[in-house]
């Protein structure tokens, strides 16, 4: 099998880690465990590589983890900490020497174009590759494989509180983050696992993201070899957290690398 690598670029809920104006023992950690970018995550494969993502901190992520270009965009949703930092890839047409692709549903198109309206005016999509940067929606659907940078991927549908999301699977290796409930549907499209990364934002219930017991309880059912949580508040301290959960399971932290 190619060998491949998922990389955490970012772990932190919508307000990061550490939270401006908190000094509680997490916020003010030296352990860098603790300190989490908005969520995003990285495949590279044979074909190339791919971001989940682009948030606030994507700049950032890219230069820690020196990552030089991507080849492809998937978006799990539209809010903001998932998706501001599109204008960071809009140089990487230049290097591809054509558009980058945009992979997304229907309803994320909408919310791109509004946001980020100067991006997609008349002409510029038709201009030369390094004139003015190109981006190229494709369209995804829930439950219909594609194929980007010679890998399958699988669109998984997500409740997000009353939003509907996408977690992705390729391969055996399932990332599904801000899910607050799965489908009996979507469960069946993550069973046989390798991996699977869950969103679990904090101890305790939130309406639109798993508690911690929460996404226990959905690991517990799928029984992946192994499980990551991610999307996480500052109520979640590395060390202490990762004490309490059961073999197999663990919080990803930013800069992590996985072979899958």
């Amino acid at each position: 099998m190619p060998f491949r690598t998922f990389t955490f670029l970012g772990t932190g809920t919508s307000v990061g880690v550490p939270m401006i104006g908190c000094d509680c023992s997490t916020c003010t950690s030296t352990d860098p465990r603790n300190h989490r970018y908005r969520c995003s995550a990285l495949i590279t494969a044979p074909g190339g590589r791919l971001v989940i993502d682009t948030t606030p901190e994507l700049r950032l992520q890219f230069l820690r983890a020196r990552v030089p270009f991507v080849h492809a965009v998937l978006y799990t949703h539209y809010h903001a900490d998932h998706l501001f930092g599109l204008d960071d890839v809009r140089l990487f047409p230049k290097r591809l020497g054509g558009p980058l692709p945009l992979y997304c549903n229907a309803e994320t198109e909408v919310k791109i174009r509004e946001a980020f309206s100067y991006a997609f005016v008349d002409g510029v999509q038709h201009l030369p590759p390094g004139v003015l940067p190109q981006l190229r929606f494709e369209r995804i659907e829930s439950g219909r494989w594609f194929e980007v940078i010679g890998e399958r991927v699988l669109p998984v549908p997500l409740e997000h509180s009353h939003y509907h999301v996408f977690g992705f699977r390729i391969g055996d290796l399932a990332y599904c983050t801000d899910v607050s409930r799965i489908s009996a549907g979507s469960m069946a499209m993550l069973e046989h696992l390798d991996v699977l990364v869950l969103d679990a934002l904090r101890p305790k219930p939130h309406p639109a993201h798993l508690s911690v017991g929460e996404a226990l309880e959905i690991i517990s059912e799928l029984r992946p070899r192994r499980a990551y949580l991610t999307h996480m508040g500052h109520e979640l301290e590395h060390e202490a957290t990762n004490r309490t959960l059961p073999p197999g399971v663990e919080l990803a932290y930013d800069g992590l690398a996985l072979a899958f």
